[in-house]
């Protein structure tokens, strides 16, 4: 299916540049635990001589903003590393729109931070409610952005600050690498679609902390935005073009909208490859999956995140390295 955005300042047209992308790396949201799994998954392929973030093009929504971003500055076994340290390397916030979200960033003004968990179900029920009432996707993310104005503290201007503050601080640089890094959020206002590059004008950590915003919007350039999840939670159909796209999904590609409304993943696969693109996805194993979802913000859990998905990248290598080397 062809692909189509909104005509937007922030949002170039994700088929330009098609002549430079042979690669694309898509990395879908999944919360603290997600962003561990996906370095771990990278950094046990880097080890085995593959290296997926070497990508042309990165593709990076929620959590996997968060991904995308520091292995633009910073090798994947640097990162996995540090993460095993319990070192701070990007504690990926919101688990992401599509699974089981958590908070975006700060509490509203005036409140006691609540349990990872109770914030998880929270904004689990809140969400759900939102999805069954929908008429499609695009009544759905804008009921998404009206209901996240009216949380607490959402148009503080301090809220948004202190959130930039906290995503910045996981980055290993805050500007724009010079390679081809998209970061997809959605408008608050109108519920469209918004795909950030170096050329949009705003700053990296605005762009990382707009995508991430899953609960709570976040304010940049006069306009509030929420979690790109909220499009698709992978957004590979973005990769459209690519020669060849690898997948990381932290959620495996679950999904809690209704299945015509094409946000699953195998619905963006099928598209990829009808377009020409060779497709290769990676999900958590059996093993890993309780790691993700209803405990994807318990930072506690995210050395085992990252050792799993190591080990599953060593795993995958020789499939992988035929397909991506």
């Amino acid at each position: 299916m062809p692909l189509s955005l909104p005509s937007s300042p922030f949002s170039p047209d994700p088929r330009a540049r098609e002549s430079a992308r042979d690669r694309a790396l898509v990395l879908g949201g999944g919360g603290s635990t997600g962003n561990a799994w996906m370095l771990g998954v990278l950094a046990g392929l880097l080890h085995e001589g593959v290296d997926a973030a070497a990508a042309e093009l990165l593709i990076g929504t929620s959590a996997g903003a968060t991904t995308a971003a520091q292995i633009s500055f910073r090798s994947p076994l640097e990162l996995h590393e540090a993460t095993i340290a319990d070192r701070r390397t990007g504690t990926a916030g919101p688990a992401g729109a599509a699974g089981a979200a958590g908070t975006a960033g700060p509490t509203g003004i005036g409140r006691a931070p609540r349990p990872a968990h109770a914030a998880v179900a929270e904004q689990l029920d809140r969400t759900s409610r939102i999805i069954a009432a929908a008429a499609d996707p695009a009544d759905m993310r804008r009921s998404m952005g009206a209901a996240a104005m009216q949380l607490d503290g959402a148009s503080d201007p301090e809220r948004s600050a202190r959130w930039r503050t906290v995503v910045a601080s996981r980055l290993p640089d805050q500007r724009w690498p010079a390679r081809d890094l998209r970061i997809v959020a959605v408008d608050a206002a109108d519920g469209s679609p918004v795909v950030f590059d170096r050329d949009s004008g705003v700053g990296l950590a605005d762009a990382v902390a707009a995508s991430c915003a899953s609960g709570a919007p976040h304010h940049t350039c006069g306009r509030f935005f929420i979690d790109g999840g909220y499009r698709r939670n992978e957004n590979a159909d973005l990769a459209v073009g690519s020669e060849r796209v690898l997948v990381l999904s932290p959620f495996g590609g679950r999904t809690r909208h209704p299945l015509e409304w094409r946000m699953q993943l195998a619905a963006q696969t099928d598209d990829l490859r009808a377009a020409g693109s060779t497709v290769e996805v990676v999900g958590p194993d059996e093993d890993t999956a309780r790691l993700i979802g209803a405990n994807a913000m318990d930072p506690s859990l995210r050395p085992d995140a990252a050792r799993a998905g190591f080990a599953q990248g060593v795993r995958l290598a020789d499939r992988l390295g035929a397909f991506w080397n």
